[in-house]
Order: structure tokens, then sequence, then C-alpha cells
């Protein structure tokens, strides 16, 4: 490999670093239920709350409904963090093809 393609290849691995740092640090809300469940799920799938809404919880019957709902709301974060990483990653995947 040549000192250009080798140049080329640390600055777009510092790029790839620093996308993926950012995308870590994100909060992304997951909703399910019609806003019943609302998570916010950092970019590395930590979680960082989880809000119900008390209109939801009228009696112990409801637990199951906002358990499956909770489910639901993760579900929903992650898929949005998926879907921001392959936005936020995938293009350096092609610029491999023009280092060699």
């Amino acid at each position: 490999m040549n000192q250009q393609a080798m140049m080329r290849l640390k600055k777009m691995q510092k790029q790839m670093m620093e996308a993926q740092e950012q995308l870590e640090a994100t909060v992304f809300t997951g909703t399910a239920g019609g806003g019943m469940v609302t998570v916010e799920v950092k970019g590395s799938h930590e979680v960082v709350s989880v809000k119900i809404d008390p209109e939801a919880l009228e009696s112990k019957e409801d637990i199951e409904m906002i358990e499956d709902t909770l489910v639901a709301a993760l579900n929903d974060a992650n898929k949005k963090i998926d879907e921001a990483s392959s936005k936020a990653l995938g293009g350096f995947g092609g610029g491999l093809g023009g280092l060699f």
C-alpha cells in the first residue's frame, strides 16, 4: 500500500470513529401505544429513561399491556438507532475500493 492510500485510510478511520462516537452519544426516542410508553435510548443501546403515561395504569390487569408496549417502544428506539447507524456509517464501506 502506498503512502497516499495509507493516509486516506487513516483519515477515513478517524471519520468513522468520530461518527460512531457521535452516534453512541445521541439519544433516540421510541414510543408505542399512541404515546402510552416513551423510552429514551442512547446510540450505544443504553436505556436512559422510561416514561409511562399514568392514564395507562387504570388497573392491575393493564400491567401485561404496559409490558408489551414497553417492549415495542424499546424496539422502536433500537430501530431508529440501526437506521441512524446505517446512514452515518454506511458510506464508509464503499470508500475502501479506491485505496488499493
